[in-house]
């Protein structure tokens, strides 16, 4: 919580005697432990609406109060991270920090208060212990229904904290405001392992996972009209 304050100061009064108002402590807004400013948020949301009409689905798979890690595919240029980070949030209720914000200003600062995160392995560690939803996306692709790789260091970060990570299949229209973030259902390694062939190996079945959900976007099952599908490629 970031609040300005105003020290004591000096004001002439109306008889010449000088007076000391006393200490105020003015709340200006509300930034948490990450730098995240749902104030800001707020004064965006319209624009971003402007932009994206995003479809929400699948929320009922996401936990209602611990941490949880969700990937998601990404079309390059699309920030698929973003949209999907804020409409997310907004079905939710929770704060959805998306992974990937530069680290240099002014770019690195604004979008932190807007709910970006470093793409580190301990920045993400630290929010997910603090009971936080983070996004994270794959490698950036050419093509809308393609999983690219995961980056299995910010999967480990899930694996640390043990807590479930989620496949999140977005999809947006080049010439619409259409978009659309599905949340599918947890996805379990297939065997317990230790050490870094753990994080490979669930990073590997988070992409698959998120592949096979693409694969069968489209059309009525996501509530969007199949011909604002064609823009994309």
């Amino acid at each position: 919580m970031a609040d300005l304050i105003q020290f004591p100061r000096q004001v002439v009064g109306k008889a010449g005697n000088v007076l000391v108002e006393p200490l105020r402590h003015w709340p200006a807004h509300s930034v948490d432990d990450f730098g995240r400013d749902p104030h800001l948020i707020g004064m965006l949301t319209p624009f971003t609406k402007l932009r994206w009409d995003v479809g929400v689905g699948g929320i009922q798979h996401l936990p209602v109060r611990t941490g949880a890690l969700l990937v998601c595919n990404n079309r390059r240029w699309a920030l698929s991270n973003i949209y999907a980070a804020f409409a997310l949030s907004e079905a939710t209720g929770r704060p959805v920090r998306f992974v990937g914000r530069p680290d240099f200003a002014p770019v690195g600062p604004f979008m932190r208060r807007i709910g970006g995160l470093l793409a580190r392995h301990d920045e993400v560690l630290g929010a997910l212990r603090n009971h936080e939803l983070v996004l994270v996306s794959c490698a950036a692709t050419s093509h809308a229904r393609h999983a690219g790789t995961i980056d299995h260091h910010l999967v480990g970060a899930a694996v640390v904290a043990g807590v479930p990570v989620f496949p999140v299949a977005t999809m947006s229209s080049a010439v619409s405001r259409t978009a659309r973030a599905e949340v599918g259902p947890q996805v379990r390694p297939r065997r317990k392992r230790r050490g870094p062939l753990a994080e490979v190996e669930l990073a590997e079945q988070i992409q698959h996972h998120l592949q096979r959900m693409l694969d069968g976007f489209g059309g009525m099952q996501t509530g969007v009209a199949p011909i604002d599908w064609l823009a994309e490629g």
